[in-house]
């Protein structure tokens, strides 16, 4: 789906007649969502507007090259202030003012130089609020914002939000959208909107045309996902001609890995695991592992897609990383047989796009035994969605999407839909793991805690 012009001026106008913006983006931020916020900020702020941006938690060090990096803050201030007005009679003047606090009460102490002043003459209202307006990019639904909505819950419910995203599962909340499903990434989304007035369209700056290329190089895999279009194409040339810096953006997201990540790839790449039968290739990264490697969570993400989602004959590639509060996390890849979005809102209400989706497992006793027991669930999921493709006549059935060719030709894995030939060393993983788990836990005892390498 397209933006409309009339969404498009919706939300132009909604800049022209605020002041106080405050642009903020998902936790676990990608370099997508984290440059389409900064982009809101330089175009916003060369407008004279007053903005901050906000990342919920620490973006990776691999993207300190953005422009504007050093503007971002973790949190929020507090955004409204409470007001407490004395009326004055005429002739009565403060002399003195203080306050004092003790038993969790604030008492305000005013001293009139003339007159008296009597509780009638108090009133109390709330402040006007720190913001006018709030920009959330690249994200699906509020909760994704983490602690970043769950503290603030007042501030999206008083204060309009514009709702800027290009997600399939996007719930459509706040007052204005800008949804664009057909865009690749969230920057493609903010190009087709900020050159859309002219007045915006030169002020896009080598900087800022840097930040709408980095989301759409990485979001496309650099043009190698299936979400590549001929527009977006189209849009990368158009950037580069506007002082987009290409070479930078390579340099700093892909030729630059520090030794942590590394070593914590390379526990995941000894971790992969694939079900022949089932067609699908996973890999685990424990708490343990992160530790032992000193890598953080976040440096786990990248592995998915220029290594995991390599390996052939699979439908579904999986990695699951168990976050540093203990909540487990995973990202999903699929061929075109799976819809990776349906599955992972089904599954686990998480959600994305066709071909690369996300989810989220409460903290689990036993890392590894949760894994497995996703696995399993993604198995009958993706088993349910071929009972229904076979259901339906040829005619009906979606065609597989063909990727953008572009040059040099991007390197793919293998679609084909030849089912692979069974080996005789095959067999089904998940249900020989599960068994082992049955076989060594007596009736009435408690699951094992330890974590074991799948094998």
């Amino acid at each position: 789906m397209s933006l409309s012009p009339q969404e498009l001026s919706a939300a132009t106008r909604a800049i022209e007649e605020h002041q106080r913006i405050l642009v903020v983006c998902h936790a676990n931020v990608d370099p997508d969502a984290l440059s389409g916020a900064l982009s809101c900020f330089e175009l916003f702020r060369s407008l004279g507007k007053d903005v901050t941006v906000v990342c919920p938690d620490s973006p990776p060090e691999s993207l300190q090259f953005l422009p504007g990096f050093e503007r971002l803050s973790e949190g929020l201030a507090d955004s409204q202030n409470f007001i407490i007005t004395v009326n004055l009679d005429e002739g009565v003047e403060v002399d003195k003012l203080r306050y004092t606090v003790e038993d969790h009460r604030v008492n305000i102490i005013v001293v009139p130089k003339n007159g008296r002043i009597r509780p009638q003459q108090i009133s109390l209202g709330e402040g006007e609020q720190r913001y006018d307006l709030v920009i959330v990019v690249d994200t699906a639904d509020l909760p994704l914002l983490g602690s970043l909505y769950l503290e603030h819950v007042d501030l999206f419910a008083e204060v309009p939000v514009l709702n800027i995203d290009h997600h399939i599962s996007n719930t459509r909340y706040g007052q204005l959208q800008l949804i664009d499903t057909t865009s690749a990434s969230v920057t493609e989304v903010l190009y087709h909107w900020f050159t859309h007035v002219p007045s915006w369209r030169e002020k896009i700056t080598g900087d800022l045309a840097t930040l709408l290329l980095t989301g759409l190089i990485t979001d496309t895999r650099s043009f190698q996902n299936p979400n590549t279009t001929p527009r977006s194409l189209e849009v990368a040339a158009e950037l580069l001609d506007l002082g987009a810096r290409q070479q930078e953006i390579i340099q700093h997201i892909y030729k630059t890995k520090p030794l942590t990540t590394l070593k914590i790839w390379g526990r995941a790449l000894n971790r992969i695991q694939v079900d022949d039968r089932s067609k699908i290739a996973w890999s685990a990264v424990s708490r343990e592992d992160l530790a032992e490697m000193g890598a953080q969570s976040k440096e786990v993400s990248g592995i998915l897609d220029e290594l995991i989602s390599t390996i052939p004959d699979a439908d579904v590639h999986v990695i699951f990383v168990e976050m540093e509060d203990g909540e487990i996390k995973a990202s999903m890849r699929s061929s075109p047989a799976i819809d990776a979005n349906v599955l992972a809102a089904q599954l686990f209400k998480g959600g994305g796009h066709p071909r690369a989706s996300g989810f989220r497992i409460p903290k689990s006793a036993n890392f590894q035994l949760a894994v497995i027991e996703a696995v399993s669930k993604i198995r009958e999921g993706m088993a349910r969605q071929q009972k229904e493709v076979d259901r339906l006549p040829a005619s009906g059935r979606a065609q597989p999407v063909q990727p953008v060719a572009v040059q040099p030709p991007a390197i793919g894995k293998n679609e084909s839909s030849e089912q692979p030939k069974k080996t005789a060393s095959s067999f089904d993983i998940v249900e020989e793991l599960s068994g082992k788990k049955r076989q060594k836990r007596r009736p009435g005892a408690k699951p094992e805690t330890e974590e074991n390498d799948v094998k």
